[in-house]
């Protein structure tokens, strides 16, 4: 006997999870078949997890320096277990609240790992979800009318440095950790990589960042990537780029040492752990897809722009299908599709009006084309440029390091993108971000009147600056 819906989504996660409660709002019977717990890899393994451990690495370099602000403190120490404790806690309170949004909506969980069915006696199409379980009940089958895969991914690796989880570890063993180690090693210098390495050096580890590219954050602007180096080498986190790592001479003996071309040059890196962090794969396995018609491409699942696979009634979001793979990105993706498929007006996402953001010390944060990208484009450019140290919200701080970036198309003044590093940029690139969702120009960002002292005063310079007209400097 098959339970009927209107929508079952495979995956409990941000994507998954925010999906099915606009279903739910749209009076759709929605389930979710999640293998783990709501919240998925955000939630538990990633975003949320890894910014409490992050501010507490902020409080804890606060506190060394605050005889700046003549404030004395004798000799701060870290307990980690405690930091650790206040991530569990964040976590868990936030996982009940997920838990009370699905009763709140009357949707249904199903906590197994969900397999698409092809046709069946269930259904002529392919669809049909049975549920397993890991102590051997019987399985549910799940009949719905569309199909929602938000399966998520899990951390990537390099041939021959496989996760063993006390040398060679992920993201998601290094958010486990019960103790520190001296040193680490981190292989990959993308956005997790750097926020590891400054969460690591604010807990007095000793980093070293190994990047395969010329540049470390590789997907974000030139100037940032060289600012982010810069201050991070300041701070004392070893950064070397134009790495390539050589598996192959990996030991393993109360620490890890492993060998690396740099340039024509090979040299020997060792360290107690060694993090592995270069990017994420697809939970595409085991779920089914060689029952349906189902695309896949560069191991992602190919869609349309309302996320609609091959499949016309199965639809997937947020990292199962590449892009973006950003948490607020998958929940978009989900209400789009969601709203598709029940013939609600919908527009199309905007990829370039989203932003990004690296919780580092200091935070970075981006919307739009990188300068490079809006050469190659063809864009002829009039980029405006400024910095905190001008800006006295910051010098208040204690921190003046970085910049505002606004780059804008000569011929037609819109904007392309903005680009900032410093101090809680991660949340002022909003109005960036809705400039750009307006199609804003500078100049109208620059009419914006930015209240003083604030931070946020930069970027009202930072768009004069783009004419020529900053008034403070």
């Amino acid at each position: 006997m098959a339970t009927e819906y209107d929508l079952v989504i495979l995956g409990g996660g941000t994507g998954g999870y925010v999906a099915a409660i606009r279903a739910s709002q749209l009076n759709m019977k929605v389930a979710i078949v999640e293998k783990s717990e709501l919240g998925g890899t955000c939630l538990h393994r990633g975003c949320i997890p890894s910014k409490a451990l992050l501010r507490s690495a902020e409080v804890y370099q606060q506190t060394k320096k605050a005889e700046i602000f003549g404030v004395e403190v004798n000799d701060p120490t870290l307990n980690f277990a405690k930091v650790q404790q206040r991530k569990n806690a964040i976590i868990e309170q936030l996982h009940k609240g997920v838990q009370g949004l699905m009763k709140k909506g009357k949707i249904d969980v199903y906590q197994g790992f969900g397999r698409i069915l092809g046709p069946s006696i269930f259904s002529p199409m392919p669809g049909t979800i049975s549920v397993e379980y890991e102590n051997g009940n019987e399985n549910d089958m799940l009949l719905p009318k569309n199909v929602l895969i938000a399966t998520g991914s899990q951390p990537n690796t390099l041939p021959g440095l496989d996760f063993d989880g006390e040398y060679i570890i992920s993201s998601n063993e290094a958010l486990e950790m019960e103790e520190l180690p001296n040193s680490m090693l981190i292989v990959g210098g993308g956005v997790i990589g750097i926020e590891w390495a400054s969460m690591l050096n604010d807990f007095g580890v000793d980093v070293t960042v190994l990047e395969y590219q010329k540049q470390i954050l590789p997907t974000e602007d030139k100037d940032v990537a060289k600012e982010m180096k810069k201050q991070m080498k300041k701070r004392g986190v070893s950064i070397v780029t134009g790495v390539d790592v050589q598996a192959d001479t990996l030991e393993k003996d109360n620490g890890v040492a492993i060998e690396a071309m740099v340039g024509d040059k090979k040299e020997r890196f060792e360290a107690d752990k060694l993090l592995v962090s270069v990017g994420r794969k697809a939970n595409i396995q085991n779920i089914g897809l060689e029952n349906t018609d189902i695309q896949i491409s560069n191991h992602t699942i190919d869609t349309n722009e309302f996320y609609q696979t091959k499949e016309s009634h199965i639809y997937a979001i947020g990292d199962v299908i590449g892009g973006m793979q950003l948490a607020h990105v998958a929940s978009h993706e989900g209400i789009t599709a969601v709203e598709h498929m029940a013939d609600e007006y919908t527009q199309k996402i905007d990829y370039k009006s989203i932003s990004s953001c690296i919780y580092a010390s200091p935070e970075a944060a981006s919307v739009g084309l990188t300068e490079v990208q809006a050469k190659d484009e063809g864009y002829e450019l009039v980029i405006g440029k400024f910095p905190f140290k001008a800006v006295g919200k910051a010098l208040v701080y204690g921190e003046t390091d970085g910049f505002v970036k606004i780059i804008t198309d000569k011929k037609t003044q819109d904007l392309l993108g903005v680009h900032m590093i410093g101090p809680q940029v991660t949340d002022m690139i909003s109005e960036a971000g809705l400039a750009k969702v307006l199609d804003a120009t500078a100049w109208e960002i620059s009419q914006t009147i930015h209240p003083h002292p604030s931070l946020s005063e930069v970027i009202g310079e930072a768009a004069l600056a783009v004419d020529g007209i900053q008034i403070h400097g």
